[in-house]
């Protein structure tokens, strides 16, 4: 029921007059008989005659919040937080007043019955992404059943969802987990590319550094031959060349793999033999014999 007569509205009733605001509507009674629903104004009220303004109806819009705690299809207990936005109609004010003793008590009530069959039958997840149908749920619930007091229901909102703290902190750690996992997964592509580029740099710089070496090793033996007719003695010196540049590359760092081998200029006139006798092994190897040359 709306508000009743205070003190200071008894005081206007004994000048015999009633002062109504705006967006109000006061109930007049006779003789504790209700007679009519008085406008915004000031409306003469002769006590004497057992006239009296009975209380007051606002018909602004009015909002309340309910907390209802329930569980989840999963097991879950969350609080739903629903905010419910309501008003008197005006042609219904005798309804609003006289056949409802507390409006906010009644919708609290329909609001707890709808958001308690509505919610256990969705998981937690669900609560979130259908929270839309379940304030629609409530709102139709509460339009059908305040109607028949006098109230229309305006809107209804579903603000908040606040599960148990342990299930908030154990899904923030499945949701951080998630992201690491994510990072390391971007993390090791990352350093895999990496090291695929810098092994395709690495080939890219031996094989120009083994064409230089190639090309040099090509420019000294044209030059030798220019001057040293003995092809012979043209090898010895490329394997002899070739073999202190190795000596000085294995003494430039401390971590190459190395093979200790003799040497001295004995060394490597064994080693040039011994390549030179396996290329004049090949060479027999793959020449024809006499025999097939007569034979055709």
């Amino acid at each position: 029921m709306g508000a009743g007569s205070s003190s200071l509205d008894c005081l206007p009733q004994l000048l015999c007059c009633a002062c109504v605001e705006q967006s109000t509507v006061a109930m007049e009674e006779t003789c504790g008989r209700y007679d009519t629903a008085l406008d915004p104004g000031c409306h003469f009220m002769p006590w004497c005659f057992g006239r009296r303004v009975a209380g007051y109806l606002s018909l602004r819009v009015q909002q309340l919040d309910v907390r209802c705690e329930t569980k989840s299809k999963d097991n879950v207990f969350v609080t739903v937080v629903a905010s419910v936005q309501y008003r008197a109609l005006a042609d219904r004010a005798f309804d609003a007043f006289y056949r409802l003793s507390n409006a906010r008590e009644q919708i609290q009530s329909y609001v707890f019955d709808v958001i308690r069959a509505s919610v256990p039958n969705m998981n937690l997840d669900q609560v979130f992404e259908q929270k839309k149908e379940v304030a629609r749920a409530v709102e139709e619930e509460l339009a059908r059943a305040m109607a028949a007091y006098g109230y229309e229901i305006v809107q209804t909102l579903i603000v908040d969802i606040e599960p148990d703290e342990v299930v908030k902190r154990a899904m923030n750690d499945i949701n951080a987990a998630a992201r690491l996992r994510a990072a390391a997964a971007e993390r090791a592509e990352a350093d895999k590319i990496q090291q695929v580029k810098r092994a395709e740099g690495e080939a890219e710089s031996r094989h120009l550094a083994g064409v230089g070496v190639a090309r040099q090793r090509q420019a000294i033996v044209d030059g030798l031959r220019r001057f040293v007719p003995d092809e012979r003695a043209v090898m010895d010196m490329v394997l002899a060349t070739q073999y202190f540049d190795t000596i000085r590359d294995v003494a430039a760092t401390s971590r190459s793999a190395t093979v200790f081998i003799p040497h001295g200029p004995a060394a490597v006139h064994d080693v040039a033999a011994q390549v030179r006798d396996g290329v004049l092994q090949a060479a027999a190897h793959h020449a024809p014999s006499p025999g097939a040359g007569a034979s055709r």
